[in-house]
């Protein structure tokens, strides 16, 4: 609790989970990184007049 300053038990819990589920879901995306390399973009839609 002194390192975060979090003076509340409940505080510290929410701001650790949402750390870890951040963590957590940098990972997931970056192992999804290379998984289909060929892939094309998708068709992007054009504004009017160009």
């Amino acid at each position: 609790q002194a390192y975060t300053g979090l003076d509340e038990k409940a505080a510290l819990v929410r701001e650790a989970l949402k750390a870890l589920i951040q963590r957590e879901a940098a990972k997931r995306l970056a192992n999804l990184g290379g998984s289909q390399p060929g892939i094309e973009g998708a068709p992007r839609r054009r504004r009017d007049g160009e």
